[in-house]
């Protein structure tokens, strides 16, 4: 067997595998995840990546483990970043907490193929067009910058989003929670649920996210299953960091301030690269610094506002 096929049948595996034992065993039934079983799970999530990024290490290279650490890094910010909204569609359609989890997992399911034919599409176009990497290289400096101005500005109106306004408009809408269905028949109609509505706003917001994400990733580096694996692997917790920080995120303003520099550095060492020689490991050591920087300042300015 191909060396290369083998190292796609590793992946596959172990995330079929946290697929089963997120729903099978960690949250087989519907219930409230506390803050310490979410910070357990998020741990988890976390040391299965890292032991991964050592798998591609040996299988890989040195270059290799270093893209897949800093794609990880990279997509994980902006996962923490997507919080705020996903927190924000459940308050608007009034999801209770004990079936966000079902919710969030299907969601993260459907990310996983959505992610797979935009990784593929990206993939194939920078493979015919080698200029393509400049439009994402400008795509994140444009959304750096944008990131920049909108810290502290950030209004989401769900009930103005184009496809809450669809649902609506097409579907037969269940008045009320209905357990944890996505689909409730009643009188020969088939109506769908608040989760349902949730469940799809999540997913086209993530589309939207990903036209950020991926770009990011990309500029990092072209090898598909670097860009695919690190990716994956910094989504599929997402779940259980968003039950750990969804009550504090607001608390790290400043990490969005890192984000939009890890975006506009990134997209600026593309332009750069082709007049410059850049070390392969400074992507990874910027990104590093600078996210620490962000969580340790909203931690000192969040302790000096109690303080006072």
């Amino acid at each position: 067997m191909d060396s290369h096929a083998f190292s796609w049948i590793i992946f596959c595996g172990i995330v079929l595998l946290l697929l089963a034992l997120d729903l099978g065993v960690f949250n087989k039934t519907d219930h409230i995840i506390n803050t310490k079983q979410s910070l357990a799970l998020t741990i988890f999530y976390i040391t299965v990546a890292c032991v991964f990024g050592i798998y591609v290490y040996f299988d890989l290279g040195t270059a290799s483990a270093r893209d897949y650490f800093t794609g990880f890094l990279v997509e994980k910010a902006m996962s923490v970043d997507n919080i705020f909204i996903i927190s924000s569609i459940f308050g608007f359609l009034k999801i209770p907490q004990k079936y966000q989890h079902r919710v969030l997992f299907w969601g993260i399911f459907g990310v996983i193929l959505l992610r797979a034919i935009m990784i593929s599409t990206g993939a194939a176009l920078i493979a015919n067009f080698e200029w393509v990497l400049f439009i994402f290289a400008a795509i994140l400096i444009i959304t750096g910058i944008k990131t920049f101005y909108m810290v502290g500005r950030e209004s989401i109106e769900i009930k103005d989003m184009y496809v809450y306004k669809v649902l609506k408009k097409r579907f037969n809408i269940y008045p009320r929670i209905a357990g944890n269905k996505f689909f409730v028949v009643e009188d020969n109609k088939i109506f769908i649920t608040p989760l349902f509505m949730a469940l799809v706003t999540i997913e086209t917001m993530d589309i939207i996210f990903a036209i950020d994400s991926i770009p990011a990733i990309f500029a990092i580096t072209q090898d598909t299953y670097i860009v695919y694996t690190s990716n994956i692997f910094a989504i599929l917790g997402l779940r259980a960091l968003y039950f750990f920080l969804s009550n504090i995120i607001t608390q790290f303003e400043y990490l969005k301030y890192s984000l939009a520099l890890i975006l506009i550095l990134i997209g600026v060492k593309i332009f750069a690269a082709h007049f410059i020689e850049i070390p392969a490991y400074v992507p990874l050591l910027i990104t590093v610094i600078l996210l620490a920087s962000g969580v340790l300042t909203s931690m000192l300015i969040q302790r000096r506002k109690i303080k006072w």
